[in-house]
């Protein structure tokens, strides 16, 4: 078996706009094809041995034991490796199970699609590896080793996943609807979008001010300013040197606290000092993490973490260091491993509590008792194994929420305003907090910025608190969602020239316009990237734009098939048409395929929301039988009877009709403008572009802060030229001829452009074509035969990119569409897009219009230009 590819879906895709996190393995079977499971001698067996819980899968049967049951009828090992994917996941503590599997139409026979989903992109990516793998062995009856697999992809989950603290936010955001980027690897992320978006990093969001973390990660800093407020804080001092160590000892007197001046997570932190050599060492192992050392009277008592956040005093939890108690009978390496068998701990974060590791710090607390793990300690003895009571290390959590002395909570928000902290840790040391800590001898520890949620989401014992939620109230006051309009456009023609007139139609209504087009990404009519910038990562880039407070996104296909949707949802979705174009490419064998495709972008649409379907094409028009949104229609004819009975039901519709762009408003007609009027239709002889206008104007008119008189001016002053439409319908007059660029580059687009150019007035009309390499036999000789239909003469270039054919092949069919319709046209061949141009420059034809189908449009423009400015300098 092989893997020809893996795609890695992000958001909303061609298998499901849910589940958006979906792994996609095409996947060759080759001679497995013909060795259904029920043909394998004991498969069936030794699948259920190394994997006996893919008994809970219930597969199509939809019984516990149903996907076994499958097996033992008869699957193809595509099916399999889907179901052991998504299990192997499972068992590495990442609970997951949406997947499907099918055949790769258009390819040979045992080749699948095999998706399944993921909560970690890597660790997914490696369980579809080892699935594979599993597989092979289970067939080939040699031993596996799943357990190295498992801790590999726990490894995985635990380098790559959210931390405990920023994933709980991110939860609690998505629960209110609010989107989310993540911007890096680690632990920062963007909750909402554009303008309205926050930041976090961990628990340090974008409101946290920038002194009071300074002042945080100042440990004397944080004690002089609490100490002078009447905050109890353990009396010491600062030092750099052995000598200063020497001087704090004889001042303060053991037990010490010896940490840090600048460290967190309890890192070179060294409690309960009583002897001069443990000094020593403890101050080593601060200095570690910093030039400057704290020497603290060491509090006894327990170890209390409390939360406040936007100043208001959320909760409190008793934190103990990782121990065992001893039995009188087992020494403490047994009591270790016994303790990790407790099913609440697990690796790194995946559980309640965190396994307990042996290290150099268990070593130390060893030693300094005088014990070895082979000591067997008495019964009842506690024996400590961390010197701090993180959670990460092993420690415990207790909430003790409730035993808050009304004292302390006043305290513990004094001291977030005295440090200005909005989401403030607070570590005591006390008998308790029942009483007042000025009472009852405890001191504060140390201020935290950023502090740990684990312990207080997750606890070992008490009332889990949900501390996201104070959080994201403070992010985002109740009733807002951080979002931003979108405005999402698909289709197979028209996409570009409809996002660009529906940008400048909101940005004239003073939006500040981000979008995305087949040319770049503008911030503002400013051009940020260049290129086709119609997939995701385009798309995020406008959404992660601080100054956007308004999206108008071009979603092609291939963005869609590669990775997905950038966003969830969207307020509008518009679908200009669905034509044959990209057929036979990733996966895509129909035109029904490619409309499951562009269908995608509405189905994200909100219920509140509106789909703009085009009723005049039948394949987009009866997307609105699957979708749960409003539906808003348009098309070329009035009289259209699915515009005429969606108007009967009172619905939005926008119509071409004598001669005018009019909304249709249940019975009621409201005309926009003249075509005429509309510098983009040429006086109504470019018709696709008036098919262009109608889902624009509906989709800025459902926007209701977008005037009737924003749309007119905006359709009025949307004048087409190389900046404003590059590569649509751009029209350069030379003295002698006139050129005519255009980005068409599929049948359907070439007939458009085609029918434009016949309303033109020119004595003689040359097209120069190109086909496209990766597109069907009979699309390039449609090409061919379309412009023998409509051009005087034909010039054949080739693209720069001939993608999997020789220039030879292209031509050919080319030339093929061409003599089926007109034999003996004149055809002249030049394979390069700039000798086709300066050939037209060298020997132009009176009068005549040039229509070139560009390649690329930036190079072609630019060829141009250089062209008319030569003509320019040679006049001179």
């Amino acid at each position: 078996m092989k893997i020809l590819e893996i795609k890695i879906l992000k958001g909303p895709n061609y298998w499901s706009v849910r589940r958006t996190k979906l792994i996609q393995m095409k996947l060759d079977l080759e001679e497995k094809e013909n060795m259904p499971t029920n043909k394998i001698a004991g498969f069936r067996e030794r699948l259920e041995k190394l994997l006996p819980s893919l008994v809970e899968h219930r597969c199509s049967v939809g019984t516990r034991g149903g996907f076994f049951q499958r097996v033992d009828e008869g699957t193809w090992m595509g099916h399999v490796i889907e179901h052991m994917a998504l299990e192997i996941q499972t068992l590495a503590g990442m609970d997951t199970g949406f997947g499907r599997t099918r055949t790769a139409e258009g390819e040979k026979d045992g080749v699948y699609y095999v998706v399944f989903s993921y909560m970690e992109e890597d660790a997914g990516v490696y369980a579809g590896r080892a699935a594979v793998r599993i597989a092979q062995a289970l067939i080939d009856n040699s031993e596996y080793d799943l357990a190295n697999d498992i801790q590999k992809m726990r490894e995985i989950r635990e380098d790559t996943r959210l931390g405990p603290s920023t994933g709980c936010i991110v939860d609690e955001a998505v629960k209110r609807g609010i989107p989310y980027i993540r911007l890096n690897k680690h632990s920062l992320v963007q909750l909402g979008y554009g303008v309205n978006q926050k930041r976090i990093r961990a628990t340090i969001a974008s409101t946290t001010g920038n002194i009071a973390v300074d002042i945080a990660c100042d440990k004397e800093e944080t004690k002089a300013l609490l100490g002078d407020a009447e905050i109890p804080v353990p009396r010491g001092t600062v030092i750099r040197s052995e000598e200063g160590l020497k001087d704090a000892v004889e001042k303060y007197g053991y037990p010490l606290v010896i940490k840090p001046i600048d460290g967190n997570h309890g890192k070179g932190n060294t409690t309960n000092i009583n002897n001069w050599e443990t000094a020593l060492t403890a101050f080593a192992a601060a200095k570690q993490y910093s030039r400057s050392v704290i020497v603290e009277k060491f509090i006894t008592g327990f170890d209390f973490r409390c939360l406040v956040i936007n100043y208001k005093f959320i909760c409190a939890a008793l934190r103990t260091p990782a121990a065992v108690t001893g039995d009188g009978e087992h020494n403490i390496q047994w009591l270790i491993d016994e303790t990790n068998k407790d099913p609440r701990r697990g690796y790194g974060h995946e559980k309640v509590l965190t396994q307990i590791t042996i290290d150099q710090f268990t070593q130390k607390m060893l030693d300094d008792a005088g014990y070895t793990l082979e000591t067997v300690p008495p019964k009842g003895e506690l024996v400590l194994l961390k010197p701090t009571a993180n959670l990460s290390t092993g420690g415990t959590s207790t909430d003790v929420t409730d035993e808050v002395h009304p004292a302390n909570i006043f305290m513990f928000e004094r001291i977030a305003r005295i440090i200005g902290l909005d989401i403030c840790g607070i570590d005591v040391m006390a008998t308790d907090l029942r009483t007042p800590v000025s009472e009852n001898g405890g001191a504060i520890l140390e201020v935290n910025a950023a502090p740990g949620f684990r312990m207080h989401i997750d606890p070992s014992e008490g009332l889990p608190r949900n501390v996201a939620e104070p959080v994201v109230d403070m992010l985002f006051p109740r009733g807002s969602a951080g979002r931003i309009p979108i405005i999402a456009i698909t289709g197979t023609n028209g996409k570009t020239t409809t996002t660009r007139l529906t940008a400048h139609i909101v940005k004239t209504a003073g939006r500040k316009v981000g979008y995305t087009t087949s040319d770049g990404v503008y911030i503002q009519n400013q051009l940020m990237m260049k290129g086709d910038c119609t997939g995701p990562v385009s798309s995020a880039f406008v959404l992660k734009d601080p100054t956007v407070d308004f999206a108008v996104l071009e979603c092609a296909r291939g963005g869609i098939l590669k990775s997905g949707l950038a966003f969830q949802n969207c307020e509008v979705g518009i679908v200009t048409n669905v034509a044959a174009d990209h057929i036979g490419l990733g996966g895509i064998n129909s035109v029904e395929q490619m409309a499951k495709v562009k269908a995608v972008v509405v189905e994200t649409v909100f219920p509140h929301g509106y789909a703009v379907l085009n009723a005049d094409d039948d394949l987009v028009y009866k997307m609105k039988n699957d979708l749960k949104c409003k539906i808003a229609l348009f098309s070329m004819d009035e009289n259209n009877p699915r515009i005429k009975a969606h108007s009967a039901d009172g619905g939005v519709s926008t119509v071409f009709e004598n001669g005018y762009i009019s909304i249709m408003k249940g019975t009621w007609k409201i005309r926009v403008i003249h075509v005429k009027d509309i510098p983009l239709t040429y006086e109504g002889k470019a018709v696709h572009n008036i098919q262009n206008c109608l889902p624009a104007v509906l989709a800025a008119y459902i926007f209701r802060d977008i005037s009737i008189e924003d749309i007119r001016s905006a359709l009025n002053s949307f004048v087409p030229s190389t900046t404003l439409t590059p590569g649509r319908l751009n029209f350069f007059q030379f003295r002698h001829f006139t050129m005519l660029a255009d980005f068409a580059h599929n049948p359907h687009g070439l007939k458009l452009l085609c029918d434009f150019v016949s309303k033109l007035d020119y004595p003689s009309r040359i097209g120069v074509i190109s086909g496209t390499g990766d597109r069907r036999d009979e699309d390039i000789r449609e090409l061919g035969e379309i412009s023998a239909k409509y051009f005087d003469e034909i010039i054949i270039r080739c693209d720069k990119n001939l993608r999997g054919r020789t220039a030879d092949e292209i031509i050919a069919l080319l030339k093929e569409g061409i003599e089926s319709v007109r034999p003996g046209i004149p055809v002249t061949t030049i394979a390069n897009e700039n000798e086709a141009l300066e050939y037209i420059y060298a020997n132009p034809k009176e009068g005549a219009l040039y229509t070139i189908m560009c390649d690329v449009v930036a190079g072609a423009l630019d060829k141009i230009k250089e062209l008319k400015d030569r003509e320019t300098a040679v006049a001179k």
